[in-house]
């Protein structure tokens, strides 16, 4: 009998080694297969490359190294490759975890790691062309480390995990694809083949029961033979993360220089039944007295440790307990982050850093706000206004899903916006920036978002940090106002409290720095400047030199004084823009700008306007007012005042009295 098993092995390794290599599994009970981790044959026949344990990997090679090329800088044999798999959730409502199929150097790489590098890479070794890796992945988790396209798709990887070539998972019938899902728990049938002529690696995927489409999802020109060695391994790997899931493959055929036999469906090895384990019958049937004494035992000790867990878990106040649904747990959040690491860090500014974040268990993508607060009867108001704003619901605001507090530290929860904030789109030479159409429906968002505050909902909500950096795109580009770490609430008809003065320099109006009461009012101030600085590509407030800043209302006035407002305009926007829309949007920037409260427009009047159903008053040059702008003293503005006989809803504008603006106002 050892003698037989040694002319076996010594016949499989000549094959290898001569180049013309065959050989089909119909199940791999008989298999001699080289495993590693996790992976295991099922005495059913099915190769289990993972099973229900978290953060592990699994591999299964071919039990000989193969000759792919005659010597090193020859060029690779063709080879023809076929395989049914099944990736199969623990739950139907959770996702799966992909696998690939390999050619490695013999054995694999040292060090590979599980999730997210399938048993191939590690953090230090992923796209390193000395790893001479070629694999086909089929992927069912977005990681957009690799550049993922999306969370169902398959790709062809060259020493690394962000795909030379990838696309979602599909089939054609003619000239039409049609999807599927990898993670479906069905059998996939994957066949990829290599022509060593023409210098080209095709790969075509389907449900098993569709049988071989005539065209291959993937045709990739490239020579493989730049990227694997003389003598290699093959075979596949997976990996679980956080969830888990079990990744099958039922059979197997692979063919040097030719094609590879077809696999015989009746002797497949059947997939297990998907749904709960059956007990036992002796759990069912009974348990013996002493069972009962066990029980109790393990019952005293789980209840030794939960409140020993309580003891030093993190303190839960009982003015919290009412806001439950909406507290995320620390650990929750610290898992999401990675630890807070600074490589999930979006961005940071006076009032925190904030971070992304996956939640565990769950493809949801979160952005994290961590901010200090100091006492803790100001945190407990603060911890109620947040929970009362995330019950607000408009689609151009950031979903505030709810809040985490650690002693003296405190999470706010939002969705992620995967498209970042606004001003990174205006400011500082950006890499893209967006066109005039883009510009005005995000301008028009916001204020739809801004009146829903002011007058759409139960309460007043004044943001008070309405600014380009605090509205984010979302992914279909629209515009949503972000960041209510600093709002306040209080009822329709009520006067605002005294606060302190919170904001940003250039976006706080005067008389909330006078009063320290953020009021509607405030927020259209600041909504004034945003207004401009969206149409102008410029900051509120920039420096021209040392000591000396320009303001930017101040600069906008300049160019509507000698009627060329437009000159105002973005200059990275060309010629392309509507020039109603921009005298709208900049004039209107204007009037939300005036010192005096009064005459301000209100939101419900901003909305109007921009959606024309109401004329915009127009600009005069009068005797300066009480009601002007910022502006410095200057020749030929002397004479400058804004006509608001016109505004809707304001009366006695033109018993306005004559006065001049001091220098630097």
């Amino acid at each position: 009998m050892m003698c037989l098993k040694l002319i076996v092995l010594v016949a499989i390794f000549a094959a290898g080694a001569s180049g013309d290599l065959e050989f089909t599994f119909n199940g791999f009970r008989s298999a001699n297969l080289s495993l590693d981790g996790i992976a295991e044959i099922t005495p059913d026949g099915l190769l289990r490359l993972t099973n229900e344990t978290m953060l592990q990997k699994g591999r299964a090679f071919y039990p000989m190294p193969i000759t792919f090329k005659n010597s090193p800088n020859a060029s690779a044999f063709s080879f023809s490759t076929t395989f049914v798999c099944a990736m199969v959730p623990q739950n139907p409502s959770l996702f799966t975890h992909g696998l690939t199929f390999a050619i490695t150097p013999p054995g694999g790489l040292p060090g590979a790691l599980p999730y997210p590098y399938f048993g191939l890479f590690n953090d230090t070794s992923d796209g390193n062309s000395s790893n001479h890796v070629v694999a086909v992945e089929l992927d069912t988790l977005q990681n957009r480390e690799f550049d993922d396209i999306d969370n169902n798709h398959v790709g062809i990887d060259i020493n690394g995990l962000r795909s030379a070539l990838a696309k979602s998972a599909g089939y054609y019938q003619g000239n039409q694809v049609h999807n599927f899902s990898l993670g479906s728990g069905k059998p996939i049938q994957v066949w990829v083949e290599y022509d060593g002529r023409a210098k080209q690696m095709n790969v075509t995927v389907a449900p098993f029961s569709v049988g071989k489409p005539s065209k291959p999802l993937l045709s990739f020109p490239h020579d493989i033979s730049l990227d694997i060695l003389e003598t290699v391994s093959l075979g596949f790997t997976s990996a679980t993360g956080s969830t888990v899931s079990t990744q099958y493959v039922l059979g197997w055929s692979f063919k040097l220089n030719g094609v590879a036999q077809e696999l015989d469906p009746s002797k497949l090895p059947k997939l297990p039944r998907v749904g709960p384990k059956r007990k036992s019958r002796f759990l069912v049937i009974g348990v013996p007295l002493i069972s009962i004494v066990s029980l109790v035992i393990v019952l005293s000790g789980v209840g030794y440790y939960v409140l020993r867990k309580r003891k030093f878990a993190e303190l839960l106040e009982d003015w919290e307990l009412e806001y439950g649904p909406h507290r995320f747990h620390y650990k929750e959040l610290y898992l999401a982050t990675k630890g807070f690491s600074e490589k999930q860090l979006l961005g940071a500014g006076g009032f925190g850093r904030v971070y992304r974040g996956v939640l565990p268990n769950s493809q949801g993508e979160i952005a994290v706000k961590k901010i200090y607060h100091q006492s803790t009867q100001g945190m407990k108001a603060f911890i109620a206004e947040v929970v009362s704003m995330g019950r607000l619901c408009h689609r151009n605001l950031v979903p505030l899903l709810g809040y985490c507090r650690r002693k003296r530290e405190l999470f706010l929860v939002y969705d992620y916006m995967p498209n970042g904030s606004l001003d990174k789109y205006l400011f500082d030479n950006p890499v893209h920036t967006l066109g005039w159409n883009q510009r005005f429906e995000v301008i028009k968002g916001v204020a739809s978002a801004l009146f829903y505050l002011h007058e759409g909902w139960e309460q007043i909500v004044v943001h008070r940090d309405i600014k380009a950096s605090n509205i984010l795109l979302d992914s279909e580009g629209n515009g949503r106002i972000g960041d209510f770490g600093l709002a306040r609430l209080y009822d329709h008809g009520t006067d605002p409290q005294t606060t302190h003065i919170v904001g940003t320099l250039g976006y706080l109006a005067p008389e909330y720095v006078r009063t320290g009461k953020a009021t509607t009012s405030s927020d259209v101030f600041a909504f004034g400047a945003f207004l401009l600085e969206v149409a102008c590509g410029r900051r509120p407030i920039e420096s021209k030199a040392p000591n000396e800043d320009l303001a930017l209302v101040e600069w906008v006035f300049s160019w509507w004084s000698r009627g060329e407002i437009l000159e105002a305009i973005d200059p990275k926007l060309g010629k392309d823009y509507v020039i109603e829309e921009v005298d709208i949007v900049l004039k209107l920037g204007l009037l939300c700008s005036l010192l005096d409260i009064e005459f301000r427009p209100s939101i419900r009047q901003v909305v109007r306007y921009l959606e024309g159903s109401v004329a915009l008053p127009e600009l005069s040059l009068l005797t300066l007012s009480t009601a002007g702008l910022i502006v410095s003293r200057s020749e030929g503005f002397d004479d400058f005042v804004l006509s608001l006989s016109n505004f809707e809803g304001n009366s006695g504008c033109s018993s306005i009295t004559n006065s001049t603006i001091s220098e630097g106002r």
